[in-house]
């Protein structure tokens, strides 16, 4: 049997068949021998490579419909596997360390632009990168179903949490406000849950709730008493994130996720680029080395970097090994802002972090 037959590497198989006896047979790519299984399966495997593999694969989003196939898949009739556990660990780990980035890289940025010319400059900047990318991939364009999606993703992601961000850290710290957003997994998955119609259990429920009260007592202790401007910008920000992040991944689902955050940037483009426009016009520009770094770091390494190779990083290692790594996001954020702000961090600001952190860990375990 040779390989256009069964849609594995280009090598001579040879198969040693031994009548109906039902007993295993060899199987031998080139001399290395493989593990032994029956020849109707050889034949089962052999149609099945042969349909699935007939058109492109996409490597870059496992969350593909049902029937895709792994690109690993085609090696097992050699018994060679790749491990993509390593380089997928390790990108979706630089994901994380860029979002940890952005709050104090914001802070930077207030120091020479306006909180509206710093959201619609960064949001220009970030959306001419991707579409460079995506020109230089001849992607094409998305089917019109999916643009009410990209609208929800852009809204929230692109447009809401950035401005409502940095609204807030005008008068917020960035250690309080690493501790607010980081319940945002959280309430992404409650968003997901409504979203799907799918019912978490009463341990992820307990959990989730959990850490939102947790947030809420830092909140009200950290503003003696009341509820700040800041923290409702900040609380905002969260609501509208987590609907982004929930469409974009039923999105992500139709086409790689790189290109679902790339295509919601250049929704926003002319909106943003208008909007710089007058903001820059309007807003004061003081421009220092800490306002173009923080500029350049919010529009290009969190905007879309760390989007990129987030997505690339979930895609070989799976959404529940990615959110484990993204748990360590607030308490490196509250680094950030120690080392490069020079904050003082209060006792309750880590122990709240932790403690959200401990919830979040608890809904990866719970059953959904």
């Amino acid at each position: 049997m040779r390989a256009e037959d069964s849609a594995t590497a280009a090598r001579t198989i040879a198969v040693t068949a031994t009548g109906d006896s039902g007993t295993d047979h060899g199987i031998r790519a080139g001399s290395a021998p493989t593990a032994g299984i029956r020849t109707g399966d050889v034949t089962a495997r052999s149609a099945t490579l042969a349909t699935d593999t007939t058109g492109p694969i996409d490597t870059t989003d496992t969350a593909g419909p049902a029937g895709a196939v792994n690109p690993t898949d085609a090696a097992d009739a050699t018994g060679s596997r790749p491990d993509p556990l390593p380089r997928g660990t390790l990108l979706a780990g630089l994901g994380v360390v860029a979002f940890s980035l952005t709050f104090p890289s914001t802070v930077w940025g207030l120091e020479s632009f306006g909180p509206w010319s710093l959201v619609a400059v960064r949001s220009t900047l970030a959306a001419l990168v991707a579409g460079a990318f995506l020109l230089v991939g001849r992607v094409p364009l998305p089917e019109r179903r999916h643009w009410a999606g990209l609208a929800v993703v852009a809204g929230g992601v692109v447009i809401g949490f950035p401005l409502l961000t940095t609204l807030a850290l005008q008068t917020s710290t960035t250690s309080h406000a690493a501790v607010v957003v980081g319940l945002l997994p959280l309430t992404t998955a409650a968003f997901a849950a409504v979203r799907t119609g799918r019912r978490p259990s009463r341990t992820f429920w307990f959990a989730a709730v959990s850490g939102a009260v947790v947030v809420i007592v830092f909140t009200l202790q950290q503003s003696g008493g009341a509820v700040s401007r800041g923290d409702l910008y900040l609380f905002g920000a969260l609501l509208v994130c987590a609907a982004g992040y929930t469409e974009g991944g039923r999105l992500a689902r139709l086409m790689p996720g790189w290109q679902v955050i790339g295509w919601a940037l250049i929704l926003c483009l002319p909106l943003m680029a208008a909007g710089s426009a007058v903001a820059l016009t309007v807003e004061p520009v003081r421009l220092n080395a800490h306002g173009v770094i923080g500029l350049a770091w919010v529009a290009v390494g969190s905007t879309f970097f760390g989007l990129y190779v987030w997505y690339r990083g979930m895609a070989a290692i799976g959404i529940p090994k990615a959110s484990q790594l993204q748990l360590a996001q607030p308490l490196l954020t509250l680094f950030w802002s120690v080392f490069l702000l020079g904050e003082t961090l209060p006792l309750a600001a880590p122990i709240a972090a932790v403690a959200v952190l401990v919830c979040i860990a608890v809904t990866q375990r719970a059953k959904s």
